[in-house]
């Protein structure tokens, strides 16, 4: 019996270990397999590409003369510098050592500030990781005070050099490698591997999709269909030419006011950020304050607009759709939105607008819009010549500046949030993105055509020219003190794309005798998509527009909630009489597809 017992027993066993080399071969085969495809993908790579992210040599160059005419001129500085750095490296060795000589497997006490790239207790509990940490959060302190530090830069390259230092210090990150993830070893480890064989899986795919490009997905793309459970509210295209869509959205009450509103999205991203889903978008509510609301849908441009320029977006686009808003209401006038370029450009008609006589917008409102760039602020590096110039090389060669190319320079701006943390979820981890609309939003993203975009860097941007001496577009040198119409903004208080107090030194130079400044808590996106039924976000505000930003702060009042009740308010006062409910369309202008339109989901050209 004793012999039949360790036989069964012997048998027993033998098939778990069949089929762990069975599993091993299998996710040996597929590993083979993906290699090939990664092979195949990073060949599709353009290679010029990898320069518009990177710093130009000169400024490196720059800041190591600097250092080497500090070391000559005040030695006892650097010294002091590095001193400091190996003393708290070696003491930070010692308690390391201390701890493990106690004969107990701990680490040693750890005053690091907290971070959200350390949330596993392992970090503070395991000698090995903790000391790992503790001398990245030393390194990077380190590289901190010496850019800090660093004397013979101007600001411009000073914030270059800032930029730059911090990509290395977040790219260096322990979390950042394998070897040193506590999470992403212990999965692989209750996985047996397969955690690694799936983020390898989501690597290639997202290479694949970004023809070689690493462009990290960050949410789950088959999650969610455009027009069904995002962009999903009723209306209809009711005119359509080469740059946009008209999109017209069904009434929500039976009554409206007489001046229609129409919304100029930026198009750089999709509108329909605005028309996410019925409990947060913003097009849903305005139809349901009664006002007869219509949005453009810019077309998502391919290699034929490589010459299509910020004028065509004028013409074609703004004053085309306010001709035909006014058209299909009646009306002699309508209101206008403009949101982040959007704005900017709505700036931009405005005063073309007030040059030729054209009386057609009652009122302007702007979300998170820049038209006064003296301060670039995060953006500093991405404007200056050795990046433009690559920009220009790009368009050059290409056409359009494509979507992956904007899509990684926001990215950088907040590299740990929306690069590191998502790519060790899916590469290190093996999960799949989460089904997050904001994020299926962010990625899906639009080109820029070639000419549009170096005009927009160059003129607005690195010249600042729409504030200073003027910029010259459709035959009219246009100002900002052009812009008259009674005006409103909203900015947002931690937005890193707008400083707020960057759209507020634009704002105070518009020659509207009517202005109302607002900054809504929060960043960029969630700041402006900020539902009242959420009662999450509030909001300042100060009518005294004479001040400087910080004072104006300062000064301002608070209110608990949304700031979409307060300019509703407005709007309404701005929008004239009520009347019968329009439905989309008229006789001249018929539907010609639903909304939100075909150029919405057209896929990402190429």
């Amino acid at each position: 019996m004793a012999t039949q017992d360790n036989e069964s027993g012997k048998s027993g066993e033998a098939p778990t270990a069949d089929a762990a080399l069975e599993r091993l071969n299998e996710n040996l085969e597929r590993v083979d397999k993906l290699t090939q495809r990664l092979t195949a993908a990073l060949a599709k790579r353009n290679p010029t590409n990898s320069a518009l992210n990177a710093p130009d040599p000169e400024l490196f160059a720059k800041a190591s003369t600097a250092w080497w005419s500090e070391m000559m001129q005040n030695p006892a500085r650097i010294f002091e510098h590095q001193a400091s750095f190996w003393t708290k490296s070696v003491q930070h060795f010692m308690e390391a050592q201390q701890a493990l000589a106690s004969g107990a497997l701990k680490a040693p006490e750890d005053h690091t500030p907290d971070d959200p790239r350390f949330s596993n207790p392992m970090w503070k509990t395991h000698p090995w990781f903790n000391f790992i940490k503790q001398q990245y959060m030393l390194n990077a302190e380190a590289m901190r005070h010496a850019v800090e530090d660093a004397e013979g830069l101007d600001e411009t390259e000073r914030r270059k050099l800032k930029y730059f230092s911090q990509q290395i210090v977040d790219m260096m990150a322990p979390t950042n490698f394998l070897a040193t993830n506590p999470d992403a070893l212990q999965r692989a480890v209750e996985t047996e591997g397969e955690s690694l064989v799936k983020g390898l899986e989501n690597l290639v795919a997202d290479i694949e999709a970004g023809n070689g490009e690493m462009v990290v997905r960050l949410s789950d793309t088959s999650a969610f269909t455009v027009g069904e459970n995002v962009g999903a509210s009723e209306g209809q295209v009711v005119y359509r030419n080469r740059m946009m869509e008209l999109i017209q959205y069904s009434p929500r009450t039976e009554e409206v006011h007489a001046m229609p509103l129409v919304i100029f999205p930026p198009w750089i991203n999709k509108f329909y950020i605005l028309d996410l889903k019925a409990q947060n978008s913003f097009i849903k509510w305005v139809t349901e304050q009664g006002i007869t609301l219509f949005v453009v849908s810019w077309v998502n441009p391919d290699r034929s607009y490589a010459d299509t320029g910020m004028e065509d977006y004028i013409e074609e686009g703004y004053l085309t759709a306010i001709r035909e808003v006014k058209a299909i209401t009646g009306q002699k006038k309508v209101n206008a939105i403009g949101y982040c370029i959007g704005g900017t450009t709505l700036a931009l008609t405005l005063a073309l607008m007030k040059h030729r006589g054209d009386k057609s917008v009652n009122t302007a409102t702007f979300f998170t819009a820049l038209t006064d760039f003296s301060d670039q602020g995060d953006f500093t590096p991405f404007l200056q010549d050795d990046f433009i110039d690559g920009i220009e090389a790009e368009v050059a060669q290409t056409g359009i500046l494509r979507s992956h190319i904007m899509s990684r320079t926001f990215s950088f701006l907040r590299s740990n949030d929306l690069i590191y943390r998502p790519a060790i979820r899916s590469y290190m981890m093996g999960e799949t993105p989460p089904a997050f609309d904001l994020l299926f939003w962010n990625g899906d993203g639009t080109n820029l055509p070639g000419k549009m975009a170096v005009e927009y860097l160059r003129g607005l941007c690195q010249r600042n020219e729409f504030t200073t001496d003027g910029i010259e577009f459709c035959g009219e040198r246009l100002h900002i003190s052009d812009v008259t119409v009674p005006v409103y903004s909203i900015t947002c208080e931690t937005d890193h794309i707008a400083a707020w107090k960057t759209s507020y030194l634009g704002f105070q130079k518009m020659a509207s005798k009517e202005r109302t400044f607002v900054v809504s808590q929060s960043g960029h996106i969630a700041g402006i998509v900020n539902p009242p039924s959420k009662k999450k976000y509030g909001h300042y505000t100060n009518d005294d527009l004479s001040l400087g930003p910080d004072e104006w702060m300062q000064n301002a009042q608070f209110t608990e909630g949304s700031w979409w009740p307060r300019w509703g308010e407005w709007i309404a006062s701005k929008s004239g009489k009520m009347v019968p409910a329009r439905e989309p369309g008229d006789s001249t202008h018929p539907a010609l597809s639903p909304a939100p339109g075909t150029y919405v989901k057209a896929p990402l050209p190429v």
